[in-house]
C-alpha cells in the first residue's frame, strides 16, 4: 500500500454575477507534489447554472472549463509550466465568472480517489427523495 502523502485542492465555480453572490461549485482541482499528481474535473450542471443566470453564455462557459483540465494535463503554455505552477496559476484569482475556492490540504494515499470523492462532496447534486 502505497504511503499516505499531502494535497492540496481547489473547488471550481461559476459566478455568474460577482454582485450577487452566486454560485455553482462545477469541479475540482487537485494537487499532490510527492505524487506528481495535477487533475481537474468538471461537471457543469447546465439546467442548475441556466436556472440561476439565464443571461450566461453557457457554451463560453463551458470553452473555459475544459481548459482546466487540459493546463493540468501539461498542455498549453500554462501547463508546460510545471504541476505546482500550473496549480498555482489555476487557483490564483484571474476571472470574475470562473473563480476557485481558497486553497485546502489534506492527505491521502490516492490522489485519483480523493478527487472523486471531493467531486462528490463539493460538485455533485445530492438527490433527496420524499
Amino acid at each position: 500500500m502505497p504511503a499516505a502523502c499531502s494535497f492540496d485542492y481547489a473547488v471550481i465555480r461559476v459566478v455568474p454575477d460577482v454582485t450577487r453572490e452566486e454560485f455553482v461549485n462545477v469541479g475540482v482541482i487537485l494537487f499532490c507534489r510527492t505524487r506528481r499528481f495535477l487533475a481537474a474535473q468538471i461537471e457543469l450542471d447546465a439546467a442548475r447554472l441556466a436556472a440561476l443566470a439565464p443571461q450566461l453564455d453557457l457554451e463560453l462557459v463551458r470553452q473555459h472549463l475544459t481548459l482546466i483540465p487540459a493546463i493540468c494535463a501539461g498542455e498549453g503554455p500554462i501547463g508546460r509550466l510545471g504541476q505546482a505552477e500550473a496549480f498555482h496559476w489555476l487557483v490564483a484569482p484571474h476571472s470574475t465568472t470562473i473563480q476557485c475556492s481558497s486553497v485546502h490540504s489534506g492527505i491521502t494515499d490516492d490522489p485519483a480517489t480523493t478527487l472523486a470523492q471531493l467531486m462528490d462532496a463539493h460538485v455533485r447534486t445530492k438527490r433527496f427523495s420524499a
